[in-house]
């Protein structure tokens, strides 16, 4: 584990992860997480993907700022921007060469897409692969419920919010207090309507006590501002795989289908049942499906480099 210093000077925590069997990666994966998680979500992948072989993955995981084990910054920079430039920072740092997947959920995703809106050519040149989980490209709060979890119009916290004034310091004693009605909400906000296991709930609750509201509250601003429908076309190098859960509360499928129309290459993929959460939810259609998408990078890759060599 170690840090990346961000452009402002917020420590970044990072974990890296080599392929189990000790043997030389292909490529790298790097994960960027949602809004109140923390790279801990991506249990599932990080377990499976150490134990390819074909291909063997380099995994690399952080916590966005405010997030996690990263440090807090200033409000102000509290933005989809900044987390795009926070990700060039941990891609410098953490990966300076070789082919690199880039696979987000939800806030995460929306950091890659600001990514290639800024930097067009790292997609280009290096990321040969995107993953977009549960996000969306622009209109977020206009379908689904009105605002992200945690916002001040969210119905789970606007009770709280009036008899808090909407003071987040209030709030997170409340949260406190009240751990029964968070695993409630959560339960019924973070997955799909059929069965999960109760420690798959009590796992997304210890993530989400982890990080501050009075952080969180501070990213809400920034969804109202995120278009990055052009922005898509920075993606046209890569192959891109758009997952989504097709009862999911926060960014209801229609918003997979949309980005997947302005990426007509892309593979669109309908979680069945799942909510939000779908990488926890369904974990093997995730992985299988991010799996699949390294194997077609390296194939695409060695066909590359055997086309330099016969021009």
């Amino acid at each position: 584990m170690c840090s990346v210093a961000a452009d402002d000077g917020v420590a970044i925590s990072v974990e890296e992860i080599d392929p189990a069997d000790g043997g030389r990666p292909d490529l790298t994966v790097v994960y960027v997480h949602g809004l109140a998680l923390s790279r801990k979500c991506w249990h599932f992948q990080r377990r499976e993907l150490a134990r390819l072989t074909e291909p063997r993955v380099r995994q690399v995981l952080f916590d966005l700022r405010c997030h996690g084990r990263s440090s807090r910054g200033a409000a102000q920079a509290c933005t989809i921007e900044q987390l795009a430039a926070d990700l060039s920072e941990v891609l410098r740092a953490m990966v300076p060469d070789g082919p690199i997947v880039l696979v987000g959920h939800s806030l995460g995703g929306m950091t890659i897409m600001a990514l290639a809106e800024h930097e067009p050519e790292l997609f280009a040149e290096r990321i040969c692969g995107v993953v977009l989980i549960a996000t969306s490209a622009g209109e977020v709060g206009k379908r689904g419920l009105p605002r992200p979890l945690l916002s001040r119009y969210n119905p789970v916290t606007r009770g709280v919010g009036r008899l808090a004034g909407w003071r987040p310091e209030l709030v997170e004693y409340v949260r406190a207090a009240g751990g029964g009605i968070t695993r409630r909400a959560t339960r019924s906000l973070a997955f799909g309507p059929r069965g999960v296991s109760p420690s798959l709930v009590d796992f997304m609750v210890e993530m989400l006590g982890v990080t501050p509201v009075a952080a969180l509250t501070q990213f809400t601003g920034t969804f109202g501002t995120h278009d990055r429908y052009a922005a898509l076309a920075g993606l046209r190098h890569a192959h891109v795989v758009v997952i989504s859960g097709d009862h999911d509360l926060f960014t209801p499928f229609a918003h997979a289908e949309r980005i997947a129309a302005e990426l007509p290459d892309a593979e669109l993929v309908r979680a069945k049942g799942a909510g939000h959460m779908v990488m926890l939810e369904q974990p093997e259609l995730v992985t299988d499906h991010i799996v699949m998408l390294l194997q077609q990078c390296v194939f695409r890759l060695a066909e590359r480099r055997r086309w330099w060599r016969r021009a």
